[in-house]
C-alpha cells in the first residue's frame, strides 16, 4: 500500500517511522514533512489544508490510505472532501469527519457532548460578546483560579488560567470584544478549575470498536518546575505511573465507553484517534478536553511502545474490524525530550544548522521543526527535535535521552532538564 501522511511535525515523523516498518507498506509520502521524514519517506511540498493539491498527490502517487496528523485539516473537513469526491471516496482517511472533529474544533460542543452523555467534566458556561456582562457575573460565582477557553482552534494558545478575578474579567473582555484569539474566541467557555494531576489517554476507534493506546503525560511549560509560558510540549513520558489498572478501568468505564457510545447515539461515524485530556482528581478521572488526533510530543512516546503493525490497525479502522486486530504494547517506559529554538515560544530565529544528531545511539530522533537545506539540516520551527528513549524505568529512559542530547548542537538550543520531575 502507498500511504500519505498529512503534517510536518514530530508526530508525523513518528507515524512515518512506525508505518515504514509494516510489511504491508510499499511507499510512504508525507505532506509537507520535514528533514526527518524525508530520510525514510518522500516529502511532498503541499499544505495539509490545500485539499485540491492533496487530491492531485493522491492520484499521482496512487495513494491507498491517508493518515491525518494535525487538527486543522480535520476541522476543515478533509475526510468529508474525500467522501464527496468521485475519484477519492473509496480511499480511507484515518481521522474523523467534520462533525466528529467538532469535539476539538468547538470547546462548547465538546462540553455539551460530555454533559449530554454523562462523561465526568468540570462544570461550565459559554458566553459571547452579547452575554459578556453575564460572563463577568458568572466568574464572581467561581473560586480562583479561573479557566477561560476560546471555543475554536487557537493553535494551542486559547486557554487561560488566571488567579485574579479582575484579570479574568479583563481577559474575558479581550477575548470576546477585542477578539484576542480572532474568530476562535467569539465564544468563550468558562469552567471550574479542577485540582489534580493531568495525563492523556489515547483511543483508536473505528466508530464501533476501540483500542486504548498507552497513557502519556506531557510537559507544556517552557521552564523547569513547570514555570513560564505554555508551549506545544517540551517532553513526554509513557506510561504514567499513577495511571494504574484501577484508574484506567475507571477511565474506560466512565469516559471511553460513554464517548464511543455517545458518538454512535449522535450519529457521528467517527474513525480515527480520540485524545482524551484527563485530570486525576483524588483517583477519579475528569475530562479536561478532547482532541481529534494524536498529541505532540505524546505520539513520540506512545507509538514507539506499540508492538503491533500500525497499518494493520488502520485497516481495522477503515473496515470497522478493529476488534479483530491484534494489539500489544511493550512494558518498557518511553520518554522524550524536546529540543527547541532559543526564544520559543515567543519569537525565535530559524535556519540554524543542526549537527551531531547522526551520532545518536540507543535513542530515536524525531524531527519536528527541521528542513533539509543543501547538504545540511536546519531549524524551521520552535520545536525542533524530540529525543525518545526506552528504559525499564523513567530514570533509565531519561538518562539515555539526556546523554544523547549532549551530542546535538544548534545555536541557542534550549530544552528542559527536568522532564518527569514530578513522577520520579
Amino acid at each position: 500500500m502507498n500511504i500519505l501522511i498529512l503534517g510536518s511535525g514530530g508526530r508525523e515523523h513518528a507515524f512515518t517511522h512506525k508505518l515504514v516498518q509494516s510489511t504491508k507498506v510499499n511507499q510512504v509520502f508525507v505532506a509537507p514533512g520535514n528533514a526527518g521524514t524525508n530520510k525514510i519517506a518522500t516529502n511532498i511540498p503541499i499544505n495539509p489544508t490545500d485539499f485540491s493539491a492533496i487530491k492531485s498527490a493522491v492520484i499521482n502517487q496512487n495513494i491507498n490510505m491517508v493518515v491525518v496528523g494535525p487538527e486543522a485539516p480535520l476541522v476543515e473537513g478533509v475526510h468529508d472532501f474525500f467522501l464527496n469526491d468521485e475519484d477519492l471516496k473509496l480511499i480511507p482517511v484515518i481521522g474523523p469527519k467534520k462533525d466528529g472533529a467538532l469535539l476539538e474544533g468547538s470547546k462548547d460542543f465538546s462540553k455539551e457532548f460530555m454533559i449530554k452523555h454523562g462523561i465526568p467534566t468540570a462544570q461550565y458556561k459559554s458566553f459571547t460578546n452579547q452575554t459578556l456582562a453575564a460572563g463577568k457575573s458568572f466568574l464572581e460565582t467561581l473560586n480562583p483560579p479561573y479557566v477561560l477557553k476560546a471555543d475554536g482552534l487557537a493553535a494551542g494558545k486559547g486557554v487561560l488560567i488566571l488567579d485574579s478575578l479582575q484579570e479574568a474579567k479583563s481577559e474575558l473582555e479581550e477575548m470576546l470584544s477585542n477578539q484576542k484569539f480572532g474568530a476562535a474566541s467569539s465564544t468563550v467557555v468558562i469552567e471550574e478549575f479542577l485540582k489534580g494531576i493531568e495525563l492523556s489517554v489515547f483511543v483508536l476507534t473505528d466508530g464501533k470498536n476501540y483500542k486504548i493506546l498507552p497513557s502519556a503525560k506531557d510537559y507544556k511549560r517552557i521552564g523547569e518546575g513547570d514555570k513560564g509560558l505554555n508551549t506545544g510540549g517540551m517532553g513526554a513520558i509513557s506510561p504514567v505511573p499513577f495511571a494504574d489498572e484501577d484508574f484506567l478501568s475507571k477511565v474506560e468505564e466512565r469516559v471511553v465507553k460513554p464517548t464511543v457510545i455517545g458518538l454512535q447515539k449522535d450519529n457521528i461515524d467517527y474513525r480515527g484517534f480520540i485524545f482524551i485530556g484527563l485530570m486525576n482528581v483524588n483517583g477519579d478521572p475528569f475530562v479536561i478536553e478532547y482532541n481529534v488526533r494524536m498529541g505532540d510530543p505524546e505520539t513520540e512516546v506512545v507509538l514507539p511502545r506499540i508492538e503491533s503493525d500500525l497499518l494493520d490497525l488502520f485497516e481495522g479502522v477503515a473496515n470497522q474490524t478493529l476488534n479483530e486486530k491484534e494489539f500489544s504494547v511493550t512494558q518498557q517506559t518511553a520518554t522524550t525530550v524536546m529540543l527547541v529554538s532559543g526564544g520559543y515560544p515567543e519569537s525565535y530565529e530559524k535556519g540554524k544548522e543542526i549537527s551531531g544528531f547522526e551520532n545518536i545511539e540507543s535513542s530515536i530522533v524525531f524531527h519536528a521543526g527541521t528542513k533539509a537545506e543543501n547538504d545540511s539540516v536546519v531549524t524551521s520551527g520552535g520545536r525542533v527535535m524530540a529525543i525518545t528513549s526506552f528504559g525499564n524505568s523513567i530514570e533509565e529512559a531519561l538518562s539515555k535521552s539526556y546523554e544523547n542530547i549532549e551530542k546535538i548542537h544548534f545555536e541557542k538550543m534550549n530544552y528542559r532538564k527536568d522532564i518527569g520531575f514530578d513522577l520520579v
